[in-house]
């Protein structure tokens, strides 16, 4: 069996990487609205980097709502999916201690691990394949 350079079999390897835990991931809008000019006092480089720093990050295209840019998801993690938790929608994210409060949820576990905290009740948004119909 090859070794790899910490000096673990790759079968090793393989077994921690299939046990490891996907983390909770964040979404985080970057088009048309969000993370543009039009949501103006905002680093929105500083906000994207901040977050991923502490935990896995995506860049979306446009996630259709505008209305409420800058917006960020909390993806569950495999734990979290398995205990039932949904994505969470979170807008008007526009304030750096807001940020601070997402990633440290996040890295915490986010949703179906960690209990959100009550300040990000203020943010929470329905996603738009939710909304019921006009």
């Amino acid at each position: 069996m090859p070794a790899t350079p910490t000096g673990r079999t790759t079968d090793d390897a393989r077994t921690e990487a299939v046990a490891a835990p996907v983390p909770c991931r964040v979404v985080v809008c970057r088009d048309c609205c969000c993370g543009s000019p039009k949501v103006t006092g905002v680093d929105h480089a500083a906000q994207t980097a901040r977050l991923r720093a502490q935990v896995p990050v995506r860049v979306s295209a446009c996630l259709d709502v505008c209305e409420h840019a800058n917006v960020i998801v909390v993806q569950p993690s495999a734990q979290g999916r398995a205990a039932g938790a949904r994505p969470v929608w979170l807008g008007l994210v526009n304030d750096p201690d807001a940020t601070e409060d997402i990633a440290a949820w996040a890295r915490a576990g986010g949703p179906g691990v960690a209990p959100r905290p009550d300040i990000l009740d203020l943010y929470t948004i329905t996603p738009p394949r939710r909304r019921p119909a006009s």
